[in-house]
């Protein structure tokens, strides 16, 4: 019996295979958690000049320094200065002028007074409350200066770095792509959602399920129609899709059946490995390379939990790594399990669980059985729980590691 390979074996092999992808500059938008691939400096400082906090009068500090409800200060408004709008250049001691939230401090101006502190005039206004001197005024650069060092190469992009950027007057940035997954789904028994079925058919949910997570990773995913059990269509199917794909993922045909169509149709290339992964479930694994740009190919177990396992251990890493997006591998946790598991020796086990956290600390409590085919209990978790292959049972109340599912990284 062929010795199984550890997974962090395999792991290592994909990622040792599998390269960045040039990155471009990409318009904002389409940047939106993608990495950095640059450093970004500011070529404007923000503020890029002095501007009003409020809504009220721009005012000399030493006119108004004694204002109270008591003695209150009068003064003529000599101008209005709206955003956008810097008509008034500087302004007189003595005088005040009405200026709004944003908009540009006139010379000489050294405070604003809030029009809550006023009567509202509109020729002459009445100050009931003196401001402290520079208040209500946002200094240029006090926010970002000019040079400043804004987003670290690696950056994955979210909201507020893209209105940064934006507000800094950046229109792109570099970053890598988004890598096109093909994911394609084997088997003659497979119907499409919303078709008949027929007593010994069943629905493909591996395809909807492998695509959503390649979108979920950050990809653009292409789920292909179901390819039936023969190896010259499928590697006609794989032939047609090596065009757009930066990844090629299947699900099906790699065990040691008479049907497996993927592992027969790929082992006579030589670039593409088959094997036995110590891992459960998710033993069966493929991996390699096709086609002249040497396209890397996953070639994942039929079952659904197997197949999804199998992408997060396998497949995630490489779309991560293409990306440019650091840590490859979604970070383990730790969680006091709520019930005992016994795992088989010599493999690592992933047990699907629920996550729970309050005062007390992190919980983790097994879902369902082990069996590969129970996706009502794969949809029902949010975490798996790492077991390592030396490790045959675990109780009630011990620590374990946790991927946990449906947390970003």
């Amino acid at each position: 019996m062929a010795e199984l390979l550890p997974v962090p074996d395999l792991v290592e092999r994909i990622l040792a295979s599998v390269s960045p992808l040039p990155d471009f500059p990409q318009p904002l938008m389409e940047a939106l958690g993608l990495a950095l691939a640059e450093d970004v400096t500011a070529d404007i400082s923000l503020p890029g000049f002095d501007n009003s906090g409020m809504d009220g009068y721009a005012v000399t500090y030493a006119d108004v320094s004694t204002a109270s409800e008591d003695a209150p200060v009068q003064l003529p408004v000599v101008g209005e200065i709206g955003a956008g709008q810097g008509g008034l250049m500087a302004l007189s001691p003595g005088t005040a002028a009405k200026i709004m939230t944003g908009a540009p401090v006139p010379a000489g101006c050294d405070a604003v007074v809030p029009y809550e502190w006023t009567d509202r005039g509109v020729a002459q206004v009445r100050i009931t409350r003196a401001p402290s001197k520079h208040q209500h005024i946002r200094v240029a650069g006090e926010d970002v200066a000019e040079g400043d060092l804004l987003l670290e190469h690696g950056t994955v992009l979210g909201p507020r770095h893209l209105g940064l950027l934006a507000a800094v007057g950046r229109a792109t940035v570099r970053c890598r792509p988004r890598p096109r997954v093909v994911v394609i789904s084997t088997g003659s028994e497979l119907r499409e959602p919303g078709s008949p079925l027929g007593r010994d058919s069943i629905y493909d949910g591996n395809s909807y399920l492998l695509a959503a997570s390649a979108r979920a990773a950050g990809a653009i995913a292409y789920r292909v129609g179901i390819v039936p059990d023969d190896p010259r269509t499928f590697t006609d199917a794989l032939s047609d899709q090596l065009v757009r794909a930066d990844i090629v993922v299947t699900s099906g045909g790699v065990s040691e059946g008479d049907f497996d169509v993927v592992k027969e149709a790929l082992s006579s290339l030589g670039s593409v490995w088959f094997g036995g992964v110590a891992m459960q479930p998710g033993k069966p694994q493929g991996f390699g390379t096709v086609g002249d740009d040497r396209t890397p190919i996953f070639t994942l177990p039929g079952n659904p939990v197997s197949a999804y396992i199998s992408f997060e251990t396998f497949v995630l890493p490489a779309i991560r790594r293409m990306m440019g997006k650091l840590p490859y591998s979604r970070p383990l946790t730790r969680a006091r399990l709520t019930h005992g598991i016994s795992s088989p020796e010599g493999k690592q086990q992933m047990v699907r669980a629920a996550w729970d956290s309050d005062r007390g600390g992190a919980f983790v409590t097994p879902v369902g059985g082990h069996g590969s085919h129970l996706l009502g209990d794969l949809a029902a978790s949010d975490a798996l729980i790492v077991v390592p292959p030396d490790t045959t049972a675990l109780r009630a109340g011990d620590m374990v590691q946790v991927l946990r599912l449906d947390e970003g990284f």
